[in-house]
């Protein structure tokens, strides 16, 4: 059995900062800034206020109920979770290294390929003479040829 990263008693905390996040939360202090800023500030949560009551009750989330218990998770379950999320975040991890080292390849590939592109083309053009001088040597031949059996006649 791996050892668990957190205590119970921490563990019951976090809970209940997630199921009761007003209850922990801890008061904002304002930036020292001009008074106009800060009007601006307390001015904005009035304006969403209002905007949140104009909104139907039906998109309002409902409140959990009185009798709602803590999810009980033995020290087992805990673990094998606990060992399921490493395992997440390790192949997150993997993936997101391969992903960059693909990325790498595809642009090493993109930069080689387009270094061969002008080799490439100054080969077509090589090929596309040698087949004109071809051509033109085809030709020479064929009228010597035409030559030699107009004085054989």
């Amino acid at each position: 059995m791996s050892q668990s990263l957190w205590e119970p008693e921490e563990m019951e905390q976090m809970y209940e900062q997630h199921v009761n996040p007003e209850q922990h939360a801890e008061p904002e202090q304002p930036a020292e800034s001009e008074p106009e800023a800060e009007a601006e500030q307390y001015a904005e949560p009035e304006q969403e206020q209002e905007q949140l009551q104009a909104q139907p009750e039906a998109s309002e989330p409902q409140p959990e109920p009185a009798d709602a218990q803590p999810i009980a998770l033995s020290a087992d379950e805990f673990s094998a979770l606990e060992d399921r999320i490493l395992r997440a975040v390790d192949l997150v991890k993997r993936e997101r290294i391969a992903r960059t080292a693909a990325e790498e390849r595809a642009l090493q590939a993109e930069a080689q390929l387009s270094g061969q592109t002008g080799s490439v083309e100054t080969l077509q053009k090589e090929v596309d003479g040698l087949r004109a001088e071809r051509d033109h040597v085809r030709q020479r031949v064929e009228k010597l040829l035409a030559e030699l059996d107009a004085l054989e006649l």
